[in-house]
């Protein structure tokens, strides 16, 4: 049976799920992989967990080997040269006036192909742009168009919350993420304190919103009226992970109370 991890290609690649096979590896390791048209190299940002509960529906490609000393003294020579097809490629932007901004560039492990991530605000016809590349490198040229989350996961950094981006740590994919879901958890509709470092709303709104709305199952809204023992008063905020709310008479006194302990409205 395979043993799946997930790998982060490249620098900039998208996280994949890989069979480990027998080999032994931890967190944080470089290692070789099968991918596209030979071999590239890797990551290891997950070993197990809900991440992988979503595997692929195609049989998972081999992590070949852990990557060896010179592997390593490959991918950062790699780095070196990207930065100099960067600093090409841009030249060549320029020379054909494109409407596009370039943001990185990276080489596969074994310098067949160069990828150069850029944003732009529509199509950009960069067609001459490849073939002055192609001539150049002698390898094949890809040309990514992203968007604003796209960048904050290429460069990563860390959230509100202290901890790596989510984007750049572990998803694979982007999620739609809406101001109903900011509702949800009760958070203050304020764009500065719901938008990541890209600007726009928080990826963890998303995968988080599933569990705030089973947790939040029983309790009241705020602003709902109940009648309690203690006399009618009105809900004023509420605790999900407490399972409480707390709720003001009709007196202005303060009280807290359980869900189990609610009465409802009749």
């Amino acid at each position: 049976m395979p043993r799946l991890i997930m790998v982060k290609l490249r620098e900039l690649g998208q996280a994949q799920i890989y069979n480990a096979q027998e080999l032994q590896l931890k967190e944080g390791d470089y290692v070789i992989v099968e991918h596209d048209r030979g071999m590239d190299y890797g990551q290891i940002v997950c070993l197990k967990g809900a991440a992988l509960e979503q595997g692929p529906k195609e049989s998972p490609k081999k992590i070949v080997r852990l990557a060896k000393d010179t592997d390593i003294k490959q991918i950062e020579d790699n780095r070196v040269k990207a930065k100099e097809a960067f600093n090409t490629c841009s030249e060549k932007i320029a020379g054909h006036k494109l409407d596009m901004k370039l943001v990185q560039a990276e080489y596969s492990f074994d310098r067949s192909k160069i990828l150069f991530y850029f944003t732009a605000n529509g199509r950009v016809d960069f067609r001459e742009l490849v073939k002055d590349l192609a001539k150049i490198f002698k390898a094949r040229i890809e040309l990514r168009q992203i968007g604003v989350r796209d960048e904050a996961k290429l460069f990563g950094g860390f959230g509100s919350c202290g901890r790596e981006l989510c984007c750049a740590r572990f998803l694979r994919d982007f999620e739609p993420v809406t101001i109903k879901m900011a509702k949800e958890e009760g958070l203050p509709l304020n764009p500065p304190k719901i938008s990541g470092l890209c600007g726009r709303l928080m990826c963890c709104l998303s995968f988080e919103y599933e569990t705030y709305k089973m947790l939040s199952r029983g309790l009241p809204r705020e602003g709902e009226r109940l009648h309690l023992q203690q006399g009618k008063g009105k809900v004023i905020t509420i605790n999900v992970f407490k399972r409480s709310a707390t709720v003001e008479l009709e007196d202005g006194t303060q009280i807290e109370v359980s869900y189990k302990e609610k009465e409802h409205d009749k």
